[in-house]
């Protein structure tokens, strides 16, 4: 997936003005203005960075317990890169991608339907997402990761941005595994998305703070858009992408609403002058509605998958959300 920061802005007296960001295809865009107080907190980001090094990390640990050359017997010796040894990446006709067989991934915590339910390793929903297929799925992940993550973190804090990535990692996972039978999943994907919706979420409930609206919200679903058709394509686990987007765009009200402006500096005015409410009235609403839809969607998704119910039972044209077939390619993996 591709991700982009569309709130890059420089301070100025108490606003900050919009200059312009890059995707990771290097394109710029207009960046929103929206205001600031001075008092409010920029934090240091680490958490994301920290997410980029642990993701990386055990991806050479799972290079290495792959160890290629020790079962290519029936490749002969068509292991990728052999001059890296054990570290070397499966035959490309087995993993395009520059990385670990599927069994290794399986092993390793790959999300997988009958080990998660009927083997009941319900940890799978949460290992998947710190495992990739290959370095090019890893490489692409992690560039999202910092464009996307870095900013929200310093913007919101690790706590809330660690509790967006996490959350939506898994609610990726559910529904991945709701729907998805017969292929083994991994990867980060379902946590940007989240990332992503939440970033849509917070445009929404903090709408009055900004003065580009229409150029925010537009930039901000194209870039949905795309990275969403890009998950109809086969061996894309575009579930786990809806389901992180929704679990993030949910996330994001309940957890970034700003203040309304001036409500900072109006705690020290006097009684009279002060600024009663924190947040508006449409973002309590907001807060409320967010947070009872998704501990419903969870909890039914989850009463769901361990009862053993296939998700394309109650919803029999969903599959073509994550795959359409075409004469070049079939989706038997994705369901």
């Amino acid at each position: 997936m591709s991700g982009q920061d569309i709130e890059r802005g420089q301070r100025a007296n108490k606003n900050r003005t919009g200059s312009s960001s890059s995707n990771n295809n290097g394109a710029h865009v207009p960046s929103p203005t929206y205001l600031i107080e001075d008092t409010e907190t920029q934090w240091t980001s680490w958490l994301v960075p920290m997410f980029v090094v642990a993701n990386v990390a055990v991806f050479i640990v799972v290079m290495y317990i792959n160890d290629c050359p020790k079962h290519d017997q029936a490749f002969k010796g068509k292991c990728v890169a052999r001059f890296l040894g054990r570290f070397s990446f499966e035959p490309l006709r087995k993993n395009p991608l520059l990385g670990p067989s599927s069994h290794t991934l399986e092993k390793l915590g790959g999300l997988e339907w009958t080990k998660v339910v009927q083997k009941h390793q319900g940890w799978r929903l949460i290992t998947c997402i710190w495992l990739h297929a290959g370095i090019i799925h890893l490489l692409v992940n992690m560039l999202c990761l910092v464009f996307i993550g870095i900013r929200l973190e310093q913007q919101f804090g690790f706590v809330r941005i660690g509790v967006i990535y996490l959350l939506s990692g898994f609610g990726g996972s559910v529904l991945s595994c709701l729907f998805i039978r017969n292929s083994i999943s991994v990867g980060a994907s379902g946590a940007l998305f989240g990332l992503l919706g939440a970033m849509l979420s917070e445009l929404l409930t903090n709408w009055s703070l900004y003065t580009n609206k229409a150029a925010a919200l537009i930039t901000l679903l194209v870039i949905i858009a795309i990275n969403l058709a890009i998950g109809i394509l086969p061996h894309v686990d575009n579930f786990a992408h809806i389901g992180g987007f929704l679990t993030g765009f949910f996330l994001g009200f309940v957890l970034l609403p700003r203040p309304r402006y001036g409500w900072l500096d109006g705690r020290n005015l006097p009684g009279s002058a002060a600024i009663k409410s924190k947040y508006k009235t449409h973002q309590y609403v907001l807060w409320l509605v967010s947070l009872v839809l998704l501990i419903a969607g969870l909890t039914v998704a989850l009463v769901m998958l361990f009862r053993g119910e296939n998700g394309n039972d109650r919803c029999r044209w969903c599959h073509y959300m994550s795959c359409v077939p075409t004469s070049s390619w079939n989706c038997e993996g994705n369901v």
